[in-house]
């Protein structure tokens, strides 16, 4: 019986543990990053470009920084010479639209495209707890289906089309993003009238204003004062922004949208680039 060899294209703080993660699940990963071959994991095979991988691997997965650079990359791959590659899963938060066109792009040139968003952080990708909606026809969700379990232990089907799993994604980091910033009002206004931070959010997880922000975000990276939950403020406000973007070409609601994408991006604006959950002492100190 024959392995699927993967190619890994994308090996930032996501990217990478999700590649070794596919290491470790016993298949042959053949990767590159744009970086340099630094950031190839232990147990995988260096690429010298896209196109290297291309040739090489039969499913190649995405790990990029947006929908743009997920195209260009979907596109060096349909060129490359004497292409192996046959099917192609995108973790990438690219956004609905650009999901669909790079399906349109590969389908036009013999490639499957599965839509594969991830939720959880890198601590999660460690744990193998991370959240892979993925969304694409029963063709392609077959043929991925050992590199899907090699990525993460929870995993979901969410659609039979790209584009389905990008658009749950982006509601979720809507809802995320929106709780932890209003918990952050909600945590500076206890503090101003001399509640405990911790007494507050001991009360909070176990009452009705329980969320992520409350259970995890405030106690394992506000209260330690560590601020590392290993994801940044600029690409939460990049994934609220196509949050936005969807619900207008959808014509749904977006009242609550608007405002916070307002707030992500004047954080992202005066601290580009830092934790995302240094959104606390930003929102404390407006």
């Amino acid at each position: 019986m024959s392995t699927t060899t993967v190619g890994f294209i994308g090996l930032g703080n996501m990217g990478g543990e999700l590649a070794n993660n596919l290491v470790k699940h016993g298949l042959p990963v053949i990767a590159h990053d744009a970086a340099g071959p630094e950031r190839v994991p232990e147990g995988a095979t260096a690429a010298a470009d896209v196109a290297e991988v291309a040739r090489k691997a039969d499913v190649i997965v995405l790990s990029l920084p947006d929908g743009k650079v997920s195209e260009i990359v979907a596109r060096n791959i349909v060129g490359a010479a004497d292409r192996r590659t046959r099917h192609i899963i995108d973790t990438s938060t690219t956004g609905v639209g650009a999901a669909q066109r790079i399906e349109a792009l590969l389908a036009e040139n013999g490639i499957g495209l599965l839509d594969a968003p991830v939720s959880g952080g890198t601590a999660g990708a460690r744990a193998r707890t991370l959240m892979v909606m993925y969304a694409g026809n029963d063709e392609t969700c077959e043929a991925v289906a050992p590199v899907i379990a090699g990525l993460s232990d929870r995993n979901r089907r969410v659609g039979d089309r790209p584009g389905m799993a990008q658009a749950l994604k982006l509601a979720n980091n809507f809802l995320s993003a929106t709780a932890l910033a209003a918990t952050s009002e909600a945590i500076a206004f206890g503090l101003s009238v001399g509640l405990d931070m911790k007494t507050m959010l001991d009360v909070m997880s176990a009452s009705s204003g329980a969320n992520t922000a409350t259970t995890d975000k405030f106690p394992n990276h506000v209260l330690t004062g560590t601020y590392a939950s290993g994801f940044a403020n600029s690409l939460m406000s990049k994934d609220i922004s196509l949050f936005l973007e969807s619900v207008r070409e959808q014509g749904s609601p977006s009242e609550v949208g608007e405002l916070t994408a307002a707030i992500w991006a004047r954080f992202a604006a005066a601290e580009p680039g830092v934790d995302f959950t240094r959104i606390f002492p930003f929102v404390e100190g407006s």
